[in-house]
C-alpha cells in the first residue's frame, strides 16, 4: 500500500450514503484525537491480497523481517461488510485493540484492528479512550516495536 494524492475527504465523499455518514463521524473523531498528525489516504493491496483504501492518521515506521516499513499510526477503512479501525500501538507487548477488545462493544478484534458493522455496535467512549492512549504511546516515536514480529 502507498500514500496517494486523493484526499481523505474526496474518498469519503465518494462513499455510498448509507456508509458515508458512519465513516465521516469516525473520521472526525479520529482526526480530532490525532490533531497535528498527517491525515492521508493509503491505497493498494493489503495483506491477504484485497484492494483497500485506508485513511491513515500519523506516520509510523517499524522493523519487520529486517526491513523498515512505513505505515500509519491509526487507520480507518471501509471493507465490503464492515468498518475497520487499525490501531498500531503496542503496550506490554500487546496491541491496544487486544487490551481494550472486550470493552469496545459488538466488534471483531484482530491483531491490531477492530471491525464492526455499524457505529451503534461500537462503544465510542472506549474507542476514544483507546485512541488517546495510542496517541500517547506513539508520540514522537520514530520506530515502533510491534507485538507480532
Amino acid at each position: 500500500m502507498e500514500k496517494v494524492k486523493t484526499s481523505p475527504d474526496e474518498f469519503i465523499a465518494s462513499l455510498p450514503d448509507e456508509t458515508r455518514t458512519a465513516v465521516e463521524k469516525l473520521d472526525k473523531q479520529i482526526a480530532k484525537i490525532m490533531k497535528g498528525e498527517e491525515r492521508v489516504l493509503w491505497t493498494g493491496t493489503f495483506w491477504g491480497g484485497s484492494e483497500q483504501n485506508i485513511i491513515g492518521y500519523g506516520d509510523l515506521s517499524y522493523e519487520r523481517k529486517g526491513k523498515t516499513v512505513k505505515w500509519f499510526k491509526i487507520g480507518l477503512a471501509l471493507q465490503k461488510n464492515y468498518i475497520s479501525i487499525y490501531v498500531n500501538a503496542v503496550e506490554d507487548n500487546k496491541y491496544l485493540t487486544q487490551k481494550y477488545g472486550d470493552a469496545l462493544g459488538k466488534v471483531k478484534i484482530g491483531a491490531s484492528s477492530i471491525s464492526f458493522k455499524k457505529t451503534d455496535d461500537l462503544n465510542l467512549d472506549k474507542l476514544t479512550e483507546m485512541l488517546k492512549r495510542a496517541r500517547e504511546l506513539l508520540k514522537d516515536q520514530p520506530l515502533q516495536s510491534h507485538a507480532r514480529q
